[in-house]
């Protein structure tokens, strides 16, 4: 992993949520802000930990889960570039619920929570920022929800497939290749699934002719006919 010293400041004024603000507001959030560089396997806090501010991550991910007494995880979500996490538990004040993990090399910003405070206090524009992503989160957790309730699990897979195919542009006669972002075994977390289930899906799928699969690289040979499989 680079050890280079970053450009804070610089860095942060790319992000949205810090985006339209002075060079003087962005230079005092930018004194709060702390890098964080994690190797694969490396945990950024622990379950009950006690939050003092939120996270941007930079480049990396990092996979936030539960662990049960025996072991067992739940992925709640995998996280990329320029996605934050931690608001919630910041305004609250409370222990983290979950556990937060890098997934690859990674590197994160730590943005401090009284610096965050003076902000909203005196910008109503970055409030409504940090408010819009902690807004998109809960729909994308409600949609989760929905997804583990009504979708059978090929359902879940095929959504899961055919979100990651939206960013990828078509190839020849409408396929759209993909690229896993992370191990299998947290997909198949993530999605509430086994790492045997989503294995027998990818195989089922692959059989009639849909998707190809060669490792975490998967073509989808027709979208609306995946999207269409039951």
């Amino acid at each position: 992993m680079s050890i280079d010293k970053i450009d804070i400041p610089g860095l942060l004024s790319r992000m949205p949520l810090f985006s339209a603000l002075s060079p003087e507001d962005l230079a005092h959030m930018a004194s709060a802000t702390r890098e964080k560089r994690l190797q694969k396997g490396d945990r950024l806090f622990q379950r009950g930990d006690q939050p003092k501010g939120f996270f941007l991550v930079v480049w990396g991910q990092v996979k936030l889960a539960f662990t049960s007494a025996q072991g067992n995880e739940k992925v709640v979500e995998i996280l990329g570039p320029l996605q934050s996490f931690g608001e919630a538990v910041m305004f609250l004040d409370q222990p983290y619920p979950v556990l937060g993990e890098a997934l690859a090399d990674t590197l994160v910003l730590h943005i401090g929570a009284a610096a965050v405070f003076g902000q909203i206090e005196q910008d109503p524009r970055f409030a409504r920022k940090l408010l819009a992503g902690m807004s998109i989160r809960l729909h994308s957790m409600v949609r989760d929800v929905e997804s583990y309730a009504l979708r059978s699990s090929t359902q879940r897979v095929i959504g899961y497939l055919l979100q990651l195919a939206e960013s990828v542009p078509c190839v020849a006669q409408g396929e759209r290749a993909v690229e896993l972002p992370t191990s299998k075994q947290v997909i198949a977390s993530r999605l509430s699934l086994t790492p045997e289930t989503l294995s027998r899906i990818f195989h089922e799928l692959s059989d009639a002719g849909l998707i190809s699969v060669q490792g975490k690289h998967i073509v989808i040979h027709d979208a609306a006919k995946l999207a269409e499989h039951d």
